[in-house]
Order: structure tokens, then sequence, then C-alpha cells
């Protein structure tokens, strides 16, 4: 076995490392990182963890947050761009009922507030699929559906299935139960 051969120190860091021929493969990696740390302290070395530690949470707490917040709500969108036949799901507050809209097919009619303060009518095919019963003013309501832009921030129809099959299902969700 051939030793290395010592070409002298150099200054890396804070630390001296002797430098050995990289015709060397008999350097134990061990001894090298122990030369390496050797000229660092006892005190410094948990204090550098710490702060990395602490650069690394900030960091994921950062990406969580550029995550979250480039995300968009489909239907703010669709109103800002007046797009209409957008399939979308979403969630608000009712804050009115309407009477029943009879001319075609009848559809059950209520204004939802989302959390992003914009207001959306639902009009839900009581033909195709069972009223919402008991909706109140207040219930959360979760839903699937095609948004048609209007000036008064749009309406979600196709919140049933489709008897035919060709048209993406949609849906009502109150108080865990669904209307399709």
């Amino acid at each position: 076995m051939r030793l290395p051969t010592k070409q002298g120190p150099v200054t890396a860091g804070f630390a001296n490392v002797t430098r050995y021929k990289a015709s060397d493969r008999s350097a134990d990696i061990f001894s090298a990182r122990k030369r390496i740390t050797s000229g660092t302290s006892a005190v410094a070395r948990p204090a550098v963890r710490r702060l990395v530690c602490v650069f690394a949470l900030l960091l994921n707490f950062c990406a969580a947050c550029s995550v979250e917040s480039n995300q968009t709500d489909p239907i703010r969108e669709a109103f800002e761009r007046h797009k209409s036949d957008v399939q979308v799901e979403g969630e608000g507050v009712v804050t009115q009922i309407l009477s029943d809209d009879m001319t075609g097919r009848p559809h059950q009619r209520f204004i939802l507030r989302m959390k992003s303060g914009q207001t959306v009518l639902i009009k839900h095919n009581i033909v195709v699929a069972r009223r919402v019963d008991d909706i109140k003013i207040g219930d959360a309501v979760g839903f699937s559906g095609e948004y048609v832009w209007n000036e008064q921030g749009g309406l979600i129809h196709w919140t049933h299935h489709d008897p035919a099959g060709r048209h993406e299902a949609g849906w009502i969700k109150v108080d865990g139960r669904v209307y399709q």
C-alpha cells in the first residue's frame, strides 16, 4: 500500500487542511473531515447548525406561502376575463334566496357570496335533480357547475348530472348532503 505524499498545508476558510495528491485512493474520508472541521470551535458548530436549521425552516415557510398565493380563484378569473362555459368548483354563503325560475325547465335560484367577496347566482335544475331542501340565508354551500359571465358576478348552472351523459356532472352540497 502506498502512503499519501504531503504537498503542504492549505488554508480553506478557517481550517488548515493538508492537501494530498489526487492519485492517492486510500485517503480516509472521515479523517479528512476531522482535519477540515478541527479548526472550528466546539461552540461555533452548534450555532452554525441552528442557523442552517432556521434558514431551512424560513425557506420552507416562504415556499408554502408562495404556492398558496399563486393559486388563483377560477371563478374570479373567469369573471375578470368575461369568460363563460367554464367548469368550476367553489363554496360560498347564501345571501339571498330567490323565487324559482319557471321559464323553460324550472330552476331553483339563490345567491352565494364567495370568500373573495364576489357574488354568484346558482341556477339549479329541479327537473333533473332534486330541490335543495331547507336552504336558508347563512348556509355554507359547496358546488360544482358551469360558470357563465354576467355583470353581477356570473351564474353557475349544470349543478346536476347530465341524463344524456354528454356534459360533466355538477353538484351542490349543503350540510353534508349532495344534490345532483
